[in-house]
């Protein structure tokens, strides 16, 4: 499958992934809105789960990798929880920005290195040699 194709598809389901995080965090922030760094936490593990199985079955379907599940709990999981915990802790506790603002901000900054780490280490073929992706500057 060509690069663009599996970007394409890596955003539908981050899309639908998106709806459902930005769902969960906004009914947990009316529930309990001192709490938005625990209520971020939550709806990014549940949208990484969503994504998980919709990457796989959709997104790298054609792959059969080792430890799929786990690697996209410690790479693409790394990067989104600390990516968005971090920027929320700066986006709505020091700047003060709308919760839903702030996290499609973070989720957008978190989107690229994600896509990297799926398709070059949590979702390559087995027997493949597994180099993360990088830009030469």
């Amino acid at each position: 499958m060509k690069t663009l194709v599996r970007w394409l598809r890596f955003n539908l389901v981050g899309t639908v992934g998106l709806v459902l995080q930005l769902g969960v965090l906004a009914a947990w922030n009316s529930l309990s809105p001192a709490h938005y760094l625990l209520a971020s936490a939550v709806a990014v593990e549940l949208a990484l789960v969503h994504n998980f199985f919709w990457h796989r079955r959709y997104t790298w379907r054609e792959r059969e990798a080792a430890h799929p599940f786990v690697r996209f709990q410690v790479a693409n999981g790394s990067v989104s929880v600390l990516g968005n915990l971090g920027l929320m802790r700066i986006l709505v506790g020091k700047e003060h920005l709308p919760l839903i603002v702030a996290n499609l901000i973070a989720i957008s900054c978190c989107s690229l290195a994600n896509f990297c780490l799926g398709d070059s280490w949590v979702f390559a073929q087995r027997g493949t040699k597994q180099v993360i992706a990088r830009a030469d500057f």
